[in-house]
């Protein structure tokens, strides 16, 4: 499992939107600049993400985006399941019924389902406030007093 930039460009998004969207809307321009990512490519990932209920659109000369919900109530696997699809390591693990013709019989499924548990257990344990205050910490180790 490989995650592609739009997994990892929607996470940069949803972090950076959380973090300055407190107390004003977040435009994509803004994001571009501080995530040095185009305006393109992040108004194809606002879209799916307004779509999905996850951020809110707000129009205006004040426009801009927020967080549908509080940063604690998204995780990062359900963000990359948003924009990655599904995190199976293997293709026989994609639907909700494994209906590969060998699975009765196939030596490695255990391995695959319980690296496939692990992403999930794992990903599902870690929430948007985690990664915020990840980056909040990163910060403030910058800062000095003179």
């Amino acid at each position: 499992m490989k995650i592609s930039t739009k997994g990892r460009y929607s996470l940069r998004l949803m972090i950076d939107i959380a973090l300055h969207g407190v107390d004003s809307n977040v435009s994509i321009r803004d994001v571009s600049e501080r995530q040095n990512i185009s305006t393109k490519y992040l108004e194809q990932l606002v879209s799916m993400l307004v779509r999905v209920g996850y951020l809110k659109s707000i129009r205006g000369a004040q426009g801009g985006y927020r967080l549908a919900r509080k940063p604690s109530e998204y995780t990062v696997g359900d963000i990359l399941r948003i924009t990655e699809g599904s995190l199976a390591p293997v293709a026989c693990l994609e639907d909700e019924v494994n209906n590969c013709p060998r699975v009765s019989e196939c030596p490695t499924i255990n391995l695959w389902e319980g690296l496939y548990n692990a992403i999930n257990d794992y990903l599902d344990n870690v929430t948007l406030e985690d990664l915020m205050n990840e980056e909040l910490k990163g910060n403030d180790s910058l800062d000095f007093c003179i």
